[in-house]
């Protein structure tokens, strides 16, 4: 009896942490989906996103005894600094004539990997606290992943359900949103 509930209050708060975790990928996929986003394009994303929401804890938990806290920060450093480029480049689509062209973070497999990258890099810090306790690791990432990407497409529905009240600055919006998740990163600023 004991270790059911002890089970039970392992997966509660790995689903809560999956929650935490996955707030960012809703935020900067809503903003995504405000832009002109096809369905396959953001079944891909957050499928790519749950992907890392599960590698990026798993590269935690293993190779957390080799890697210093330095590079978890310049990671978090580069994750930062990709997003912000995207949203950046998002709200200045506003000024360009070219409104139709596909944006950055979606026009190749490339950009698509390393904006999913760039939004689950936090969870790699979680990954190497989650070691240290002895989490059951099959279960953290495969919670971790699946409500991620649940949360991703979450974000590119809403986005694109409010994308016609915002018009062409939803993706202004977007952009925004995607700045702020990136500075967030970068200066460590508390939601």
């Amino acid at each position: 009896m004991i270790v059911a509930a002890d089970l039970i209050s392992q997966v509660f708060a790995l689903f809560i942490m999956a929650l935490a975790l996955g707030m960012d990928a809703f935020s900067v996929c809503m903003g995504m989906g405000m832009s002109a986003l096809r369905l396959h394009q953001a079944a891909k994303i957050g499928m790519w996103i749950g992907l890392f929401h599960m590698l990026m804890p798993l590269s935690g938990i293993v190779l957390g005894h080799l890697l210093s806290h330095r590079f978890g920060e310049i990671a978090g450093l580069a994750g930062g600094l990709l997003l912000v480029l995207i949203g950046t480049q998002m709200i200045l689509s506003l000024a360009r004539q070219d409104y139709e062209k596909k944006d950055l973070a979606y026009a190749s497999d490339t950009g698509v990997m390393l904006f999913s990258l760039s939004v689950s890099i936090d969870s790699f810090s979680v990954g190497l606290g989650m070691g240290l306790f002895g989490t059951r690791v099959l279960a953290a990432i495969l919670i971790f992943g699946l409500i991620s990407m649940l949360m991703a497409w979450a974000g590119f529905y809403i986005g694109h359900r409010t994308q016609r009240y915002f018009g062409r600055y939803g993706e202004v919006l977007g952009g925004i949103i995607m700045l702020f998740f990136g500075l967030k990163l970068i200066f460590h600023i508390p939601l």
